[in-house]
């Protein structure tokens, strides 16, 4: 359908360059859309599939400046965007006042306000009788429910959804794609997520990236994922199956660590963020060469509790490493990888630790190199940490915590915003490391890393330790389908995503 037909959008021959590459990353790419199509975005992390969608909403050159051009170019009039991370979105304190900046901007009288701003959450299923809470203090899922209505509030005919679920556990991902079912039955979607599953009933077209940005494949859904899959493979794209095909090829957990080489001990540990006691647990040891998997519903304290470990948040009682460097040997990545970034350059920041160190700088470079290959960042090398795609910076550091070798590493949420083919490799190295004897400690909502490769699991609830699972040395070796996570008094606690 030609752009200039009624109900029909999109760019044709689009080029665009990101600052510092020499190749333009979109060459000639077409996409038309026409209204009431609900269309899935597909390709591996890097692709440009949310720059794209940041193009087709006008935020790509109009609020984000970058090099582009385009022989058409027709914008949506009425459209939303969902971003990755909810707080991005927000202007305001409070929820109410949230959607209550939406309305004003629309020129809504006072008096209708607090009527709309009821509708617009009982739309998104957050309770219409407490509009004035804090954001702050929502859960992440909440937060993004509540991004969807201030969304919403512009009666939007389009919507682009950014992989919304990201940092969702897996029951607020259920629930924001509910919501999603539920006011886009009339709209027009435009989704890029990794977690297909969710959305596969919802989408009625799928269009297929390359690594290099160019569409391979556009069609009905069912097509596109029959013929295709060498493709999705090959492009580490998340489909049906493919933890399976994993497993089958690859790694699953060995041998449970010993109890006779201790790494940590916690006693009366309790973590304070904004000024109120979030975690609080009265013993806890971890012992060398462990992969712990932190779990739990968004909002539980897993986060807090890794934190306030590390020294990040204020802490009371005792935290005792027994490390001879606790600052050289323990690593740490964010949820939010943009909060350790220091330099604008990536190779810079991979080298930034090891310059300190005062390394030689022939060895700084080798292992900057071997990390630049290693985490499929060499194309990236010179560009800035931020203008990197989610799974991109996500990678960055991970490769700058672990490029000091440390003897433990604490991780939240390191594949979150992965393709399936990155997401292989992290837990691969991570399963690489543990064998070496590695401590791996990691905040995860994938039941799949927990069932395959934990060899114990420690579930935050309400801000206390609610259950320490270990595996079994004889399970470990065993791989069970279970998860085999046994509690003290030796019962299974651990089927599908029971566990949280």
């Amino acid at each position: 359908m030609p752009l200039n037909s009624p109900g029909c959008w999109g760019v044709t021959n689009l080029r665009l360059a990101f600052p510092k590459k020499k190749e333009m990353f979109f060459r000639d790419l077409t996409f038309h859309y026409k209204r009431g199509e609900k269309v899935l975005l597909l390709g591996p992390s890097g692709c440009g599939k949310s720059t794209l969608l940041q193009v087709l909403s006008g935020l790509v050159p109009n609020s984000i400046e970058l090099p582009m051009k385009a022989d058409e170019l027709v914008l949506p009039e009425n459209w939303g965007f969902i971003f990755q991370d909810p707080d991005t979105q927000f202007c305001m304190p409070y929820a109410d006042e949230e959607i209550a900046f939406v309305l004003e901007n629309q020129r809504i009288s006072r008096e209708k306000m607090p009527d709309l701003i009821r509708h617009y959450l009982k739309m998104v299923g957050l309770e219409p009788d407490r509009p004035h809470r804090l954001i702050s203090r929502m859960s992440g899922g909440m937060k993004q429910r509540l991004a969807i209505a201030s969304v919403l509030a512009l009666e939007p005919d389009v919507l682009f959804l950014d992989e919304p679920t990201a940092l969702l556990d897996p029951q607020g991902t259920e629930q924001l794609w509910q919501t999603v079912r539920r006011i886009g039955a009339d709209r027009t979607l435009l989704i890029v997520e990794h977690k297909i599953s969710h959305v596969l009933d919802l989408i009625d077209r799928v269009v297929l990236f390359d690594p290099r940005g160019q569409i391979i494949a556009d069609g009905a859904k069912d097509e596109i994922l029959q013929t295709h899959v060498k493709e999705l493979d090959e492009y580490g794209i998340w489909h049906p199956g493919v933890w399976q095909g994993l497993i089958r090829e690859g790694p699953g957990h060995r041998e449970a660590a010993s109890e006779n080489d201790v790494l940590l001990e916690l006693d009366n540990f309790s973590v304070t963020r904004q000024h109120k006691i979030r975690f609080s647990l009265s013993h806890l040891t971890v012992y060398q060469g462990e992969w712990v998997a932190v779990i739990g519903k968004n909002g539980a304290g897993k986060s807090t509790m890794i934190e306030g470990i590390m020294g990040l948040l204020r802490h009371q009682g005792k935290v005792r490493w027994h490390l001879d460097h606790t600052r050289d040997d323990v690593a740490f990545v964010f949820q939010n990888p943009e909060y350790q970034f220091v330099t604008d350059r990536v190779d810079d920041e991979l080298g930034l630790s090891l310059v300190l160190k005062k390394l030689d700088s022939r060895e700084i470079d080798t292992r900057v190199n071997e990390a630049l290959d290693q985490f499929s960042l060499a194309d990236q090398r010179l560009q800035h940490p931020f203008q990197l795609s989610v799974g991109q910076k996500r990678r960055l550091s991970v490769a700058s915590a672990l490029i000091n070798h440390p003897k433990a590493v604490i991780l939240d949420e390191p594949t979150f915003g992965q393709d399936a083919r990155n997401t292989f490799a992290l837990l691969q190295l991570f399963q690489r490391l543990k064998q070496g004897g590695t401590t791996v400690i990691m905040v995860t909502h994938e039941m799949e890393i927990v069932r395959y490769f934990a060899t114990r699991v420690l579930k935050i609830k309400e801000g206390h330790l609610a259950a320490d699972s270990r595996r079994t040395a004889e399970e470990s070796r065993e791989g069970e389908e279970d998860g085999g996570f046994l509690d003290k008094h030796g019962q299974a606690v651990f089927q599908d995503q029971s566990f949280i």
